[in-house]
């Protein structure tokens, strides 16, 4: 039996913040803002992987009203729960993300972000896809303000 999980997350674009996605920082002039490293494709997979477990929401593990949290890395804690899928004997078998942005283009940095976040999955990295989107001028996403992320996980019991 496969089990699926979808997540999604969102954050504001602002100045003197790094921009990290997928655990791999993209040149930019903004980053994103958040409590921890704000890692808006990181936390959309985490949110998958949490769905699919039936393991609640990335709120309820890394709670951004804990300072331990602050500036957190994001790939550590995808480890993290990966762990604790790991522990409930279940294993991941694939994720397909989508970053929606409107800039800086994602396409140069595409390889490197799957890369990466195959490597903290242990999946190879053809079972993990990213795509990328842009809002065409509409919405927050579309207006520059922020960046969305999307993600879908599918776990089986070992």
């Amino acid at each position: 039996m496969t089990l699926t999980g979808i997540g999604y997350d969102s954050h504001r674009l602002a100045t003197g913040r790094r921009l990290v996605l997928g655990g791999v920082e993209v040149p930019h002039d903004r980053g994103l803002e958040g409590h921890s490293d704000a890692d808006v494709l990181t936390h959309a997979v985490i949110d998958a992987v949490l769905g699919a477990a039936g393991l609640g929401d990335i709120g309820e593990h890394f709670p951004d009203t804990e300072e331990r949290f602050r500036d957190a890395d994001s790939i550590e804690l995808l480890r993290t729960v990966l762990a604790r899928i790991a522990e409930a004997d279940l294993e991941l078998v694939n994720v397909d993300c989508t970053v929606v942005m409107q800039e800086p283009r994602l396409s140069p940095h595409k390889p490197a972000i799957r890369a990466r976040l195959a490597g903290a999955l242990g999946l190879e990295p053809a079972r993990v896809n990213v795509k990328a989107s842009t809002g065409e001028g509409i919405g927050f996403v579309g207006r520059g303000e922020g960046v969305a992320a999307l993600a879908i996980a599918n776990l089986r019991r070992r």
